[in-house]
């Protein structure tokens, strides 16, 4: 599947937000143009930006862009994205925005390998003021709307970003997945506080406990996605049309529904959100963690001894 189909050539000014993503959204240069055709081509690894940033309109466009790796994400591609919402945020003239995957899935998750010395340190991930942070585990939120649109693989670190989104969209072809807990591992980037709100206790605890995955039209029936999309439309041309229509909205009245629709939910899940890092960080130095990338690295079952 193709995601990138729906946006025209001639409509977007593109930029590339590399690493430290220091680079703030630009304007089009052009009207749109209606014609369905691909856009972003797959890039060599050495050529290859791990954070595309695309503008259409008052729609930003932001595009995981690892596929040579399926999408998994490192720390600097973390903090790229960081840094694109705190641009977003702060951009007047921008009024949605949507975060894609290049290539065949939306994104296997965490990048453990480059992730495990960073968490090993106890240092946080994102230390910037000039960040948002893209797990939405801590303040500040986003104040515009994010709409994420989902395709082929989409595991723990990627399902969480997903599940951070105000709205969620998933090609008819997506995998679903927390799997942490069959790794030594477990879901801290908020699926225990956003999939279980969302979900229910027992559609939560079914999936992450066992670490079976599911499809889009599972997470329809739970709740988690709002429009399950099938060819020759891509779920992020819906997403696109979605997002034009919050942008066409009052910007005012849209920052304060975000505004009261945190303040709902903020006081219940605080506290948990708060030490999700610490949770997870620990888990890095245990014994079954270490057994978790062996018995992956060999392909055989881990064995456990809760230590």
């Amino acid at each position: 599947m193709d995601l990138n189909a729906g946006l025209g050539r001639r409509d977007l000014f593109i930029s590339t937000v590399l690493l430290t993503a220091t680079l703030p959204l630009r304007r089009a240069s052009a009207a749109p143009d209606s014609a369905v055709e691909a856009t972003l081509a797959e890039t060599p690894k050495d050529a290859s930006p791990k954070l595309t940033v695309e503008r259409r309109g008052q729609v930003a466009l932001l595009g995981i862009n690892r596929p040579y790796i399926q999408n998994r994400v490192d720390p600097e591609t973390f903090h790229a994205l960081g840094r694109a919402y705190y641009d977003y945020n702060r951009d007047p003239s921008l009024r949605a925005a949507i975060l894609f995957g290049h290539g065949d899935h939306f994104s296997r998750g965490i990048d453990v390998d480059a992730f495990t010395a960073l968490a090993r340190t106890g240092e946080p991930l994102l230390t910037d003021n000039d960040v948002i942070d893209p797990l939405a585990k801590r303040k500040p939120w986003l104040t515009k709307p994010l709409i994420v649109a989902v395709h082929g693989d989409t595991w723990n670190m990627a399902d969480e970003l997903f599940l951070a989104a105000d709205i969620r969209v998933a090609a008819a072809n997506t995998n679903f997945g927390q799997d942490e807990n069959t790794h030594g591992r477990f879901p801290g980037g908020a699926s225990t506080v956003r999939f279980v709100h969302e979900a229910g206790w027992g559609n939560a605890m079914r999936h992450m406990l066992t670490g079976d995955h599911w499809t889009a039209q599972d997470a329809y029936r739970m709740g988690t996605v709002q429009d399950v999309v099938d060819p020759p439309q891509t779920a992020l041309a819906r997403a696109i049309e979605i997002a034009n229509k919050v942008a066409a909205c009052g910007p005012l009245g849209i920052k304060a529904t975000l505004e009261s629709a945190h303040l709902a939910i903020e006081g219940e899940a605080a506290a948990a959100l708060s030490q999700l890092d610490a949770q997870y960080g620990a888990l890095f130095h245990t014994e079954d963690f270490q057994e978790g990338r062996q018995a992956e690295a060999l392909g055989r079952a881990p064995v456990y001894r809760a230590k």
